[in-house]
């Protein structure tokens, strides 16, 4: 299977190509039947003819998933109910991420606050998986850390804290004219080098049938891992493969593929962080911790970056 390239087509037709078992992880963000308007199409299909479709892919995505890989879908919690109910019978579950952007009020229902990410795995056991860490959170008015951690400051790693399974630091790209193509749907380039990061090693390959404007492979490749994107709008494919060839170079910081957001690391894999921060804070760090004072993000360089573009 030919890696690092971007296929014009219907995904169904082009997965069918794709040999069982080949795949570190899959990616989804599928049209939401929401009859958005797209470069060259709309969605809108009814219920069932939208779930017979989307079960063929999903299908399809777990049998082209290696035994030790993931299959991620994100999507509105409507259709993600529906895709779990498909996915149990083939695949096992792991989470449901709940990332926090706020949407548009639809009457009299709950205010919508989040999307959701489903993870399954291929198998129950053996699942490659990797802890994350994120900044700790602090106040942007005077730079105290917002959590005190029970009164163990002390013990506070020097980086940031383990990545749970309900994201806030993450936005959605809210203004069309910062998408390309004002694609719909794109998803900021820093919350899929996240379930990069937490799902595969250098060199993994990454699949996303429904590339759109490129994030998925861009994430993929700033992060030193093959891609393999599918994308049926031809407007779509030729933004994607523009932006792709920009990037030069991998993401890295001392030496360790990082997620970068506005010159900050924003994510980095537990067993990466243990290599490149200290075990433990200096007694400097600790007097200004119980002073409530703000310990500078450590003072990082800047770290290389394969592109210019801002997720």
């Amino acid at each position: 299977m030919e890696t690092n390239t971007v296929i014009q087509g219907d995904c169904l037709a082009v997965l069918a190509d794709i040999p069982d078992n080949s795949v570190d992880v899959c990616f989804a963000d599928p049209p939401f039947n929401l009859g958005k308007r797209y470069a060259t199409y709309k969605d809108r299909l009814a219920l069932e003819a939208y779930m017979d479709w989307c079960e063929q892919w999903l299908v399809e995505l777990v049998r082209v998933t290696k035994p030790t890989g993931s299959i991620l879908v994100h999507n509105i919690p409507r259709w993600l109910t529906y895709y779990a109910a498909i996915l149990n019978k083939h695949a096992h579950f792991r989470h449901w991420i709940a990332w926090d952007a706020m949407s548009t009020p639809l009457g009299k229902t709950l205010l919508p606050a989040h999307y959701g990410i489903l993870f399954y795995s291929k198998q129950p056991t053996d699942t490659k998986f990797y802890e994350l860490r994120a900044p700790h959170k602090t106040c942007r008015a005077c730079g105290a850390y917002l959590k005190d951690y029970g009164g163990k400051k002390d013990q506070m790693h020097p980086f940031g804290a383990l990545v749970s399974d309900v994201w806030t630091d993450i936005h959605r790209i809210r203004h069309s004219k910062r998408r390309d193509g004002e694609h719909p749907c794109q998803l900021p380039i820093h919350l899929l080098e996240r379930l990069i990061l937490m799902t595969t090693d250098r060199d993994d390959i990454v699949l996303d049938p429904f590339l759109g404007t490129g994030t998925t492979a861009i994430a993929a490749k700033k992060l030193d891992r093959r891609y393999v994107g599918i994308e049926l709008d031809p407007v779509y494919v030729n933004i994607a493969t523009e932006k792709l060839n920009r990037i030069n170079e991998p993401t890295l910081y001392e030496g360790y593929p990082v997620s970068i957001y506005l010159d900050e690391i924003v994510s980095i894999r537990d067993c990466d962080a243990v290599e490149i921060f200290p075990a433990q804070l200096t007694s400097t760090q600790k007097k200004k911790q119980r002073t409530g004072q703000k310990i500078q993000q450590l003072s990082l360089p800047h770290p290389k970056s394969g592109t210019d573009d801002s997720p």
